[in-house]
C-alpha cells in the first residue's frame, strides 16, 4: 500500500521579505503567489494520496514542486540582479537555509525517535544509516549507489521521501553559480539564463531517455541530473524572453490553456502508473514537467484570470503553504501509523495518517518555521552559520548515541501487526 517532497511561502500576517519584493520588481509572481502556493497544495495532496496507494500517478506531483521551485528560486535570483545589480550568494544561500533546515532538524530528530520506539529493527538500522546522507543532502545519489529501488524497495526506509530535497538542495547549490556568471551581463544577461536553462532541460531529457530504459529506473528517477529538466524547465519560465511574451496572452486564452492543461495534468496523476508506464522515462516526465511550467507561468504573468483564482482559493493556498512540512512528515507517519491502522480500511487509515500529519505540519510550521524564518536575529549572519554548525554537531552527537538495533529487543516488527 506505501510507496514514496517544497517550497517557499510567505506567511500570512508578516511583512513581505526583501527577496520577494525583488522578485516583484522582477515581474515573477507579482500577482499571483496565492495561485502558486494553490499548486503546491494540489501537489502534495496528490503525492499523500500516492504514498497511501489511492492515487497511481500522484507521484507526479514531486515534478510539479520541481518545476514550481526552479521558476520561483530564478525569479528571485534574477529580481536581485535587476534591483541590486549583483546577487549575494551567501546571502542567498542563507535565506535557503533558515527556510528549509528548520523544519528538516525537526523531522529528522522526532522521525528517528518514533522509528526507535515504534519501527522495526531494519527500519531503525536504515534510518541511522541513511541519517548522515540527509544531513549531506545527498540521499539520493545515497540510494542510487546502493541499489535501493525507489517503486519498490521503499517501504523500510523512513526517510525515503527526502531524495527530492536532496535533489532540490544540489539546484540550489549549482544554479545561482550559473545566474551570477551570466545574469549581470546587461540587457542579454536573461536571454543567457533562458538559453542555459533549455539547453540544460533539454541534456537532462536526453540523459532520462538513456538511463530510463535500465531494469532498475531508480538512478533515472532519482539523479540530480535526470530530474534537472524539471527545475530547469521552471528556471526557464522565469526569465523574461517567456514572461514578456506570456504577457500578450489575453486572459480568456489563458484559462483555457489553463484549463486543458490543469486537466491533462489530473488525468495524468489519476492513470500513470510508476515505472510500468512505457513512456514515463521516455519524455513523459518531461511533457509533465513542460506543461506545469506553461501553467505556472500562465498563472503567474497573465492578471485576473479564473484559474488562478480557483487555484489560490483559501483551501489549496493553505495547504500549499503548509506543503513543506507536511511533505517532510507524512512518509514516516505514514510508515509508522498505517500498518496499525488496518482495522479502519485503507481510507479510514489514510484519513487518520493524513490529519496526524497535518497536525505535525501545522506546530511545525507555526513554533520552528515561520520563527526561524522571518522572526528570529541570531538565525541571520554569523551567528546564523554558528547555529547551523552547532545543528550539525548535534545532528551527528544523536546519530552516534542512537545504538543500532538488536532484533527482537526495544524495536517492533510491523509487519507482524499487518
Amino acid at each position: 500500500m506505501l510507496s514514496r517532497l517544497p517550497l517557499p511561502a510567505t506567511a500570512r500576517g508578516h511583512t513581505v521579505p526583501a527577496r520577494y519584493r525583488a522578485a516583484r520588481r522582477s515581474g515573477v509572481g507579482r500577482a499571483h503567489i496565492a495561485a502558486l502556493d494553490g499548486l503546491r497544495g494540489f501537489a502534495v495532496a496528490a503525492v499523500l494520496l500516492f504514498h497511501a496507494g489511492h492515487l497511481p500517478g500522484g507521484f507526479l506531483g514531486v515534478d510539479l514542486f520541481f518545476v514550481l521551485s526552479g521558476y520561483l528560486i530564478t525569479g528571485l535570483l534574477l529580481g536581485e540582479a535587476k534591483g541590486r545589480g549583483r546577487i549575494a550568494l551567501a546571502v542567498f544561500w542563507g535565506r535557503r537555509a533558515r527556510r528549509l533546515l528548520p523544519a528538516l532538524v525537526c523531522v529528522v530528530v522526532m522521525a528517528v525517535a518514533a522509528t526507535w520506539a515504534w519501527g522495526s529493527t531494519a527500519q531503525v538500522r536504515f534510518a541511522l544509516d541513511d541519517m548522515p546522507w540527509v544531513g549531506a543532502q545527498a540521499v539520493n545519489w545515497h540510494y542510487i549507489a546502493e541499489q535501493v529501488g525507489y517503486w519498490h524497495a521503499s517501504d523500510t526506509r523512513v526517510f525515503a521521501h527526502l531524495w527530492s530535497i536532496g535533489v532540490e538542495w544540489q539546484f540550489y547549490l549549482a544554479w545561482p553559480l550559473l545566474v551570477v556568471a551570466v545574469a549581470g551581463r546587461g540587457r542579454c544577461g536573461e536571454r543567457l539564463v533562458a538559453s542555459l536553462a533549455g539547453a540544460g532541460a533539454l541534456v537532462s531529457l536526453a540523459l532520462t531517455v538513456s538511463l530510463g530504459a535500465a531494469v532498475d529506473t531508480t538512478r533515472a528517477y532519482e539523479g540530480t541530473d535526470t530530474r534537472g529538466a524539471a527545475l530547469l524547465l521552471g528556471a526557464l519560465a522565469a526569465t523574461a524572453p517567456v514572461r514578456n511574451l506570456v504577457r500578450r496572452v489575453p486572459r480568456r486564452a489563458a484559462d483555457v490553456v489553463c484549463l486543458f492543461l490543469g486537466c491533462a495534468l489530473a488525468v495524468a496523476w489519476a492513470v500513470t502508473e510508476g515505472e510500468t508506464a512505457p513512456l514515463l522515462f521516455q519524455g513523459g516526465l518531461f511533457l509533465h514537467s513542460l506543461a506545469a511550467a506553461v501553467l505556472i507561468v500562465l498563472m503567474a504573468q497573465v492578471p485576473g484570470t479564473w484559474a488562478a483564482r480557483i487555484t489560490g482559493s483559501r483551501v489549496p493556498q493553505g495547504l500549499g503553504e503548509l506543503s513543506y512540512s507536511l511533505y517532510l512528515w507524512h512518509w514516516p507517519v505514514y510508515l509508522l501509523l498505517l500498518p496499525r491502522l488496518s482495522a479502519l480500511g485503507d481510507w479510514g487509515a489514510t484519513v487518520v495518517a493524513i490529519a496526524v500529519s497535518l497536525v505535525a505540519a501545522a506546530v511545525t510550521k507555526r513554533f520552528i518555521e515561520d520563527p526561524v524564518r522571518f522572526r528570529l536575529g541570531w538565525a541571520r549572519g554569523r551567528r546564523g552559520v554558528i547555529a547551523m554548525v552547532a545543528v550539525a554537531l548535534a545532528g551527528a552527537i544523536l546519530w552516534a548515541a542512537v545504538p543500532e538495533p538488536v532484533s527482537g529487543a526495544g524495536t517492533v516488527d510491523i509487519s507482524q501487526l499487518e
